[in-house]
Parts: structure tokens; C-alpha cells; sequence
């Protein structure tokens, strides 16, 4: 692959990705004045098989002529195993690339085949003299094999900007006893996701790439919905899928970090910043109230402080070096 002329910007505010049917002029409309980080325009589950060649150009429509300042903008095309695949990609990049950030693929079973939608990408931007390797891809991983190649997955290209949880096929590919998406089978007693959400979390941290969480299919349940969302964004996931615009604020809210936690994180940064210094002694270590803070404190809070102003979060805390 050609390498950029600039580098890109990879990880983008991704604490709700919006899902939105790509043949629904009327929620492509509502969709652009939601406060979602993402959104995705999906050619695929949403979109019903007559519907998938006229969709193709709705989305190129609203990606030129709608308002998604803020957003990042993404597309969801078929999965390789269909017909509709290359000419989803083909259509949309060719229309409407330069307001485009990423193709989401679904169904990813093989590092190749994220190599291969590479590859497309990259003759579509020669062909119309866009920047090289700007658009990027979102990977889905929804079912066994997927998930046992997903790190080879996660490095196939340097395009590759997150890895998405599908759980809805993942759950049917694996013969989970559940009917309620993202919920736990009846008769286990832990945790049926853990291994799942752990094992894309370490193929997305080991190539530094986002790790999303997916869908909550009972959308009108938003405390459900936060029940699952803080389970991923305890182990560290970046954001989650959103349905309804009701779930949009509860999925901002669990991925971003609380006031006090950011002001925490950043009164961190600062007195590691000073007591490190000449003037604060060149200390490797040094007490923050009652709390000891060194190097490996510094980068749980670089963490913290990370989430905590990509979601636009201003402090409220001031360092004060003490007095000599």
C-alpha cells in the first residue's frame, strides 16, 4: 500500500457509533443532529436486499450534502460472502470518499480479506486522486473463526482503525443458549463474554486500535443497556454500538470518565510533571496527597486523561506545587 502523505489520525472519539439504516432518508436526516460520536450508514443487516443498490447512492447523497460535523463517518458494506460487496465499496468511495472516514466490514473471518478490501480501497483513491490510505477500516468479528484470527486481523493493514464485537451472529455461530443480544445465557453463573471482549481487547491494545463493543438489541431498556456498556468499559473498550437515540447519552456517559476520575488523572500528570523536574527534586516517585505516583501512574493516567478530553471534558482541579 501507497503510504499516506500525512499521517492519520487513527483513533477517533468512538464512545457511541450510531447505527443507521443507509434506505432511510429520514433517519439519515435525524442522524446527523445527534450528539453519537460515530455513525455508521449500514448497507448491510439494516438494509433489505432490494433496497441495497438504491441505498448505495441515499448514502452517497447525505455523505456530501449532510451536516456531520463532529462525527466520524462511517459506512458498513456486506461482508465478502455476498454478491453486494465490491460495488458497495466501489459506489460509496467513488462518490463520496473525501466525506468518508472508514468502511466498516463485517463478518470477518481472515486476515485476507481485510487485505483485500485494502487493496480495493487503494485502486479507488489512485483512480480518483484521493490521498492514499486515508479512508480507513473497522473490522467486525462475528463469529469463531473470527475471533481465532483476529489477531492476525488486527495487523493485516495499516488502515485497520478498531475491532467491533458482533454479538448477535457471534451468539448464533456458536450456538449460545440466548435469544436477548449482549445478555447472559441463562444457566451460566460468570461472565459468557469475558474470553470474547478480552481476546479482541488484546488484538486491538497490542496494534493500538480501538476496541468497540456491539450492539443492545432491547433498546428500549436503556438501564440494560448501561449495564452492558459499563461491562465493557470496565475492561478497558472504547465505545459501544447505539440503536435508538436513547442510548446515545448513556453511552457517552460510561466510556467517558467521571469528573473526578479526570481531574484525578490530570493533578497526576501534573505532579509527576513537577516532581521530576529540577525544580521538584529530579524525583522517580514522590506522595500526591496520601497516594504514591510514579512512572506506571503516569500512564494510567495518560489513559484517563486521553478519554477524558477527547469527550471534550475540562478540569476543575489546579496542581499547586508546594512551597519550598
Amino acid at each position: 500500500m501507497t503510504a499516506p502523505t500525512a499521517p492519520i489520525n487513527r483513533l477517533r472519539p468512538r464512545r457511541s457509533c450510531l447505527a443507521v439504516p443507509g434506505s432511510n432518508p429520514r433517519f439519515l436526516e435525524k442522524a446527523q443532529g445527534l450528539p453519537a460520536d460515530q455513525v455508521f450508514l449500514d448497507l448491510e443487516d439494516a438494509c433489505a436486499p432490494l433496497a441495497k443498490p438504491e441505498a448505495r447512492h441515499t448514502i452517497v447523497k447525505f455523505l456530501n450534502e449532510g451536516d456531520w460535523t463532529g462525527k466520524t463517518r462511517v459506512v458498513r458494506v456486506n461482508d465478502w460472502t455476498t454478491e453486494w460487496t465490491y460495488r458497495d465499496v466501489v459506489t460509496v468511495v467513488e462518490g463520496a470518499g473525501q466525506n468518508l472516514d472508514c468502511i466498516m466490514l463485517p463478518k470477518v473471518q481472515t486476515a485476507e480479506q481485510v487485505v483485500a478490501l485494502d487493496l480495493l480501497l487503494t485502486q479507488i483513491e489512485k483512480t480518483m486522486g484521493f490521498e492514499v490510505g486515508k479512508i480507513g477500516i473497522e473490522a467486525q468479528i462475528e463469529n469463531a473463526q473470527g475471533l481465532n484470527n483476529v489477531n492476525a486481523i488486527a495487523e493485516a493493514s495499516q488502515r485497520v482503525e478498531t475491532i467491533i464485537f458482533g454479538p448477535a451472529d457471534f451468539m448464533a455461530s456458536i450456538n449460545m443458549k440466548s435469544l436477548v443480544v449482549g445478555e447472559q445465557p441463562p444457566g451460566y453463573p460468570a461472565d459468557a463474554y469475558h474470553f470474547i471482549l478480552m481476546k479482541i481487547l488484546m488484538a486491538a491494545r497490542a496494534n493500538n486500535l480501538q476496541a468497540i463493543d456491539g450492539p443492545y438489541l432491547q433498546i428500549k431498556n436503556v438501564d440494560g443497556y448501561r449495564e452492558v456498556a459499563n461491562r465493557a468499559a470496565a475492561l478497558g473498550f472504547d465505545g459501544k454500538w447505539v440503536l435508538h437515540p436513547g442510548q446515545v447519552e448513556a453511552a457517552n456517559e460510561v466510556f467517558s470518565p467521571s469528573q473526578e476520575d479526570f481531574d484525578h488523572a490530570e493533578l497526576i500528570l501534573d505532579a509527576y510533571e513537577y516532581y521530576t523536574s529540577e525544580a521538584g527534586g529530579k524525583k522517580g516517585s514522590a506522595m500526591l496527597g496520601d497516594e504514591m505516583i510514579d512512572e506506571a501512574s503516569r500512564k494510567m493516567a495518560l489513559v484517563i486523561s486521553g478519554k477524558g478530553r477527547a469527550a471534550g471534558m475540562t478540569r476543575t482541579s489546579k496542581f499547586e506545587a508546594p512551597e519550598a
